[in-house]
């Protein structure tokens, strides 16, 4: 069987690159070393993670963490192997590290730990993540916001808890959300993106995904799907048919807003029809 590599990037999220080997049964490295941080989500198979001077086995369900510029080599000890690499731009991971309170400054500090131990919630949120990404039906919005939202969560987790700032850096934590919040209810198509919604507020884009989540209770694309489901309810109790109201309320094809109308009600587009 030939080995299944995706690798994923998009201009809208320059930060972040993802690749993905399914099933790689040639798949060796030579020592090396990334600029971005990177990481890893093992999805099958056994393998070796040396990592400057430890050695670690790591097994499906473990991630695994590099620092920019770090050598480190990891390889099959399976015959076949799989997992995600993610790549994040070291910069950008450190303004939002201090943005969190994780750090003292914007610049650059590396992160201690190497390997987090699965099966985890953190693997399989990664992996979750990880689909969205490059799945090609779902909105960029969804896609930082997702991505953003496991990441803050990550560096908080990681963050030494002795070194850890008290509250978050940014001027503000007072941003006015309302305008973001009318936005959203009113963009059925197309969902604004991350950095246009920070604009509006005025404030970072990891600031913004935080404070909408405390304010609302839903992060900016879970709030954005909500009003299309509550307008989709409204279409279809006036008799559109399901098609249509897929494509009137963003929804990039019927089967995506089956799945989220199914998600968000505890019923189908076709079961709300039948019972209205």
């Amino acid at each position: 069987m030939k080995d299944q590599h995706i690798f994923w990037r998009d201009e809208r999220l320059p930060h972040v690159e993802l690749r993905l080997v399914r099933e790689g049964r040639n798949v060796c490295y030579a020592p090396h070393s990334h600029e971005q941080w990177s990481m890893g989500a093992i999805i099958n198979g056994h393998s070796s993670f040396d990592y400057r001077d430890q050695s670690f086995d790591i097994h499906a369900g473990d991630l695994v963490l590099m620092n920019p510029h770090w050598v480190h080599v990891c390889n099959p000890v399976s015959e076949a192997w799989g997992y995600w690499m993610l790549y994040i731009d070291r910069h950008w991971l450190a303004l939002l590290r201090y943005e969190l309170g994780t750090t003292h400054s914007a610049q650059w500090q590396d992160i201690s730990q190497a390997v987090m131990a699965g099966p985890s919630h953190w693997f399989a949120d990664y992996c979750d993540m990880a689909e969205a990404l490059i799945d090609n039906n779902i909105e960029v919005l969804e896609k930082q916001s997702r991505l953003l939202e496991y990441l803050s969560a990550l560096m908080l987790e990681l963050a030494p808890r002795a070194d850890a700032c008290v509250a978050e850096n940014p001027s503000s934590n007072r941003t006015d959300l309302t305008a973001v919040a009318r936005i959203l209810s009113e963009a059925l198509s197309p969902a604004p993106t991350l950095q246009e919604l920070a604009e509006l507020a005025g404030c970072s884009e990891g600031h913004l995904v935080r404070s909408f989540k405390r304010q609302y209770g839903l992060a900016p694309h879970a709030y954005l799907l909500n009003a299309r489901i509550q307008q989709a309810r409204q279409l279809l109790r006036q008799g559109m048919s399901i098609a249509e109201t897929a494509l009137a309320t963003g929804f990039s094809d019927q089967a995506h807003f089956q799945r989220v109308f199914k998600k968000l009600t505890a019923a189908t587009p076709g079961q709300f029809v039948r019972q209205r």
